[in-house]
């Protein structure tokens, strides 16, 4: 489900040379002979460890030629309204996450990103767990002047009801007591598809929530394990609506933002209105049931792309990233 770090390295190459030397600058593509290897729908991640793709030394010095052209095409004033410079570095940011994940599985991460896994959530009082929002209006997606992707618009305006939301998200040791107790033996805390899920692969809590702190956030959950552990503790999930209004309420707001991912409990589809920008296939194909948004940024985002507004989304049988879990519950819950 990973691509090897050396495919990143020429996707990300291609993908600059593409955008920014090719479409906006009007150059011939530098290697077109690599354009359907390090297309990503092209070369989905299942064959990517098995194709005859560029060395690590050839890889970086196509991505080193590749931002040679960029710089030269920067140095000609071509740059237009920004929005495809911006699309292209935040695409190279996001796969520095991306191979983060990989060199996680593999056990490769260096010590001071470990550390980052395992930073402990500040102790919380009996009363301050929760945080409540009021119901009313509230304005989702990015506001229409500056760079946003293309499913974070138009910004509309919903109604949320009014309900709680932990300040904190879930750290380890509830995540071990959750598992110790019984977690996963529990039929009647998981949905059908998840308990499906659960039973095919013997799923049991991720190696890396035993061996991290215990007041760390929880991380590599995914969203049938996170849906699971939220019925067990009579909450559930936030809405990205409830998310995003959480986040940016102007009171008080929850705490921890950026430790993890968070899955909420909405699909991922267009907002009302959405147009596909400046590809369909960067969003609009992802829409329907299949996929789970989450929200927040996790310790490997960076800041540019971990925006309040950005729709981060993947399937919730998935545990390779970055994600834990925030509860929410109704208000007139105590």
């Amino acid at each position: 489900i990973m691509s090897p770090l050396v495919w990143d390295l020429g996707h990300i190459a291609a993908y600059e040379d593409l955008w920014l030397a090719h479409r906006h600058a009007g150059l011939e593509l530098l290697r077109r002979d690599l354009a359907e290897c390090y297309d990503a729908f092209e070369t989905p991640r299942a064959v990517r460890g098995e194709i005859e793709a560029l060395g690590p030394i050839e890889a970086r010095d196509y991505l080193a030629a590749v931002r040679a052209r960029t710089i030269a095409a920067l140095a000609e004033g071509v740059i237009g309204d920004g929005d495809v410079y911006e699309m292209v570095l935040r695409h190279e940011l996001q796969h520095s996450e991306t191979m983060r994940q990989t060199m996680a599985i593999a056990g490769l991460l260096p010590v001071g990103d470990r550390s980052k896994l395992d930073q402990p959530l500040r102790p919380l009082a009996a009363g301050e767990r929760w945080l409540a929002i009021p119901a009313g209006p509230f304005a989702i997606g990015a506001e229409p002047k500056g760079f946003a992707y293309d499913n974070e618009r138009p910004r509309h305006t919903v109604d949320v009801a009014a309900f709680q939301i932990a300040r904190h998200p879930v750290s380890n040791g509830s995540w071990m007591h959750f598992s110790e107790g019984g977690g996963y033996e529990r039929r009647e805390w998981w949905s059908a598809e998840g308990w499906a899920w659960k039973e095919e692969y013997d799923i049991t809590h991720h190696d890396a929530v035993a061996a991290g702190h215990a007041d760390a956030p929880v991380c590599h959950v995914s969203w049938f394990e996170a849906d699971a552990f939220a019925r067990a503790h009579g909450a559930r999930l936030p809405t990205e609506a409830e998310w995003e209004k959480a986040a940016t309420w102007e009171h008080e707001t929850p705490e921890a933002i950026g430790s993890v991912w968070e899955w909420t409990g909405s699909s991922f589809h267009g907002y009302p209105g959405f147009s596909a920008y400046p590809y369909r296939e960067y969003s609009e194909v992802f829409f329907g049931e299949d996929y789970r948004v989450l929200r927040g940024g996790s310790w490997a985002t960076h800041p540019r792309v971990a925006t309040l507004t950005f729709r981060n989304w993947d399937l919730p049988l998935r545990r390779q990233i970055f994600a834990g879990v925030r509860l929410a519950r109704d208000n007139a819950e105590t």
